[in-house]
């Protein structure tokens, strides 16, 4: 089904255009890294402005604590244990200094693996609905060409194809990573500073038929080089922060100052090319913070399963369709954006698919009460899973039973006052990797 004989009509019976679409996702953001989040210290007005123009959201989730497997279920709408890439996809060795060459890396698992090849990705969907779709950023879905976003549904590529880069130098530990299209290129420039070009040439080329732009910043991230003291931030956003503040926090701040003048940019675009009234725009992060990040009140960070590892902010704002300045605690995750923006779109879900998510428009716009009430996470041996108040971890950092009605930073273990709950958690987290495990076989890590 296209999105045009989906798509209502006008009185006169001419068809509606469906909306722009922008997903924009940040790299290792932490829950309580922006001004709307009750961060004083981090300058981010229009993030902030965003959230005034539209609704913030406080109990968002990802499916994995890290970027690979989570930012395959923003593409796939499924559990990362579904759709396959259910671990990061990176080289290990640069973990003790080892410097890959062209010949070495071609046969590493940054360059080999990748989201299995029979996945239908939300680029797929929208183009057949008649988008023009455009992701710019970090793919981090596969590097081999293969697996790249031109052969994934998307018409339009600009960005890096594996977990990090260093911002300046576009490398990954070494190895040039930028890609335009299929063609890895070089050329100067901070990273943020190029994808907000591209953001803005996609948007002006497409300005006149339906688009969907996935804007993947990998800021705040780390730089991926073995230089960790190499400043990344431009100097004129450190200086936002002033000669007395700590060096480290004001440049993980800066990162976040210019990817948020990038997002300032792009709305500014979209309001002089009169597409502002038309266009959902969705604000995210792959997972918790880590560094220097900050997780607000949530116990841990990156790489973890207590909130502060997977609950993110979110903001979403579609004028006249999303309330302004509205703040809502219903429980949504990242799986619910693929049907979410299929719903939008007028278009169809993948015949076939099981999707793990749900169309979250009406939520959005304030209609209704989240369809969510449970969520599953695995990272390797660490288990968790959150039904209805109640969630449970089990993992190498320590666990128990928490009520996040009540205990919201995961404190307080009441594994031995509510064994029922307990037994519920436990129960429906077996269910769940058994449905998983039953599921159709997805590379590039399942045995089968």
């Amino acid at each position: 089904m296209t999105a045009a004989t989906a798509a209502p009509v006008t009185a006169q019976g001419a068809p509606v255009r469906p909306p722009n679409i922008i997903l924009i996702v940040a790299d290792d953001l932490g829950y309580g890294d922006l001004g709307c989040y009750g961060n004083s210290f981090v300058a981010s007005p229009r993030l902030d402005r965003m959230a005034a123009e539209g609704t913030r959201f406080t109990d968002f989730v990802v499916s994995w604590p890290a970027c690979t497997p989570s930012r395959s279920s923003i593409l796939t709408g499924r559990y990362p244990q579904r759709n396959g890439l259910y671990d990061m996809i990176r080289n290990n060795e640069v973990n003790w200094k080892f410097q890959f060459d062209e010949e070495t890396y071609a046969v590493s698992p940054e360059m080999t693996l990748g989201l299995d090849l029979r996945e239908i990705t939300i680029g797929q969907v929208m183009r057949n609905a008649g988008y023009a779709t455009g992701i710019i950023g970090k793919w981090d879905s596969g590097r081999a060409r293969r697996f790249l976003p031109l052969q994934r549904g998307f018409d339009y590529y600009y960005g890096f194809a594996n977990t990090g880069i260093d911002y300046y130098t576009h490398e990954r530990y070494g190895i040039p990573s930028m890609f335009r299209g299929n063609q890895r290129i070089k050329e100067a420039g901070h990273a943020t500073d190029l994808f907000r070009r591209e953001a803005l040439r996609f948007v002006t080329a497409n300005k006149d038929r339906p688009f969907f732009l996935y804007l993947a910043f990998n800021a705040p991230h780390g730089a991926s080089t073995f230089d960790k003291s190499a400043a990344q931030s431009p100097e004129q956003y450190v200086h936002v922060y002033g000669p007395a503040a700590n060096p480290r926090m004001a440049q993980y701040a800066a990162l976040i100052t210019q990817m948020d003048e990038t997002i300032g940019a792009l709305f500014d675009l979209l309001s002089r090319h009169g597409l502002d009234e038309n266009t959902l725009v969705i604000f995210t992060s792959d997972n918790g913070g880590a560094g220097a990040g900050k997780n607000g009140p949530l116990r841990g960070a990156k790489a973890q399963l207590f909130e502060g590892g997977i609950r993110v902010p979110m903001i979403a704002r579609w004028p006249g369709r999303i309330p302004k300045g509205q703040v809502s605690s219903e429980f949504l995750s990242t799986m619910e954006l693929f049907p979410t923006f299929l719903a939008a779109a007028g278009a169809s879900p993948p015949a076939g698919v099981t999707l793990d998510g749900f169309n979250m428009l009406p939520v959005l716009g304030g209609r209704a009460r989240s369809r969510r009430t449970e969520f599953f996470w695995q990272r390797q041996s660490d288990k968790a899973a959150r039904v209805g108040r109640y969630k449970w971890v089990e993992s190498k950092q320590g666990g128990g039973l928490f009520d996040l009605s009540s205990d919201l930073g995961e404190k307080r273990d009441l594994s031995t006052e509510r064994p029922d709950a307990l037994q519920t958690l436990r129960g429906r987290w077996a269910a769940w990797r058994k449905e998983m495990d039953e599921a159709e076989p997805r590379g590039p890590f399942r045995d089968y």
